[in-house]
């Protein structure tokens, strides 16, 4: 007699029944593998003063980092990535990605330094990352910031010539703080709005704590969310590019140092050919 299965309630209802049920299977891929980083390279801009101003003007350049401050450390016995902060820069994933959900966690570690030392502790996740490396302070590629940064994380930057359409609410004359009820604005260097745009509500961890980062990007809108409340979307990401307005949809990711120690974990991303619509009616 060969032994049975048991059969899954679900199933069992769908054998009985005869309907059909469709399971969603992730598709997740590991962008750190938990021992080392692989798959990324690491930028390091000049040497800056405690006024955050260049000492040579050299960038210290592409995988040389001779103050350690991209490492591995132990987190309660799991690998994690230590950003010290001490030096400008970022980690950058070798291949470029479109239409995605990248998911990450991150903490804040205690030091901080330079211009940004007793200051709101500061990192970001940078994407659709191009072009030359040091393209923003001598430290990063042209790209679209999810702010991580102590109290403002979810808010937007644009970098090196990346710009969005984002809702908003005027507050001040240099305050626009995301709504969905809000008008549609470019936010763009050298526009009157400037580049950064604040993002609409709160959800991040109080500091010391792990915070889950998902960004969700599908075509030439992206969405950020912390702790699973979204902060804002962004509509016709796109970058200048000599003079003329370009679509930015894809690129690689960056992981910034910037003045703090912080620690990220779990970075994995999968693809997507939709952006879920439980975000958009958040």
């Amino acid at each position: 007699m060969k032994p049975f299965k048991l059969l899954s309630l679900p199933l069992l209802c769908a054998v009985i029944f005869g309907f059909t049920i469709t399971v969603k299977k992730d598709h997740w891929k590991q962008l750190f593998n938990g021992r080392d980083l692989t798959g990324w390279d690491t930028y390091i801009g000049p040497n800056l003063d405690d006024n955050g101003k260049p000492i040579t003007g050299e960038p210290i350049g592409l995988n040389n980092d001779p103050k350690h401050v991209f490492t591995i450390v132990k987190d309660n016995n799991e690998n994690v990535i230590r950003i010290s902060g001490e030096n400008w820069g970022a980690i950058s994933t070798q291949k470029e990605y479109e239409n995605y959900h990248l998911q990450l966690q991150f903490k804040w570690g205690a030091l901080s330094w330079g211009q940004k030392k007793g200051k709101k502790k500061d990192s970001g996740l940078l994407y659709h990352s191009v072009g030359k490396y040091g393209a923003d302070y001598g430290a990063w590629m042209r790209s679209q910031e999810f702010q991580v940064e102590e109290g403002n994380c979810g808010d937007y930057w644009g970098v090196a010539g990346g710009f969005a359409e984002i809702p908003v609410i005027k507050k001040s004359e240099t305050d626009y703080v995301y709504s969905p009820q809000g008008v549609l604005t470019v936010f763009k260097e050298g526009n009157k709005e400037g580049r950064h745009c604040i993002k609409g509500g709160d959800a991040e961890n109080p500091s010391g704590q792990w915070n889950t980062v998902d960004l969700y990007c599908h075509g030439d809108t992206s969405v950020h969310v912390i702790n699973g409340k979204v902060m804002m979307i962004l509509y016709h990401n796109k970058q200048l590019e000599n003079g003329q307005e370009l679509p930015l949809t894809k690129g690689k990711i960056q992981i910034q140092s910037e003045g703090a120690e912080i620690y990220y974990k779990q970075i994995k991303i999968q693809p997507i050919d939709k952006l879920p619509g439980e975000l958009l009616k958040q």
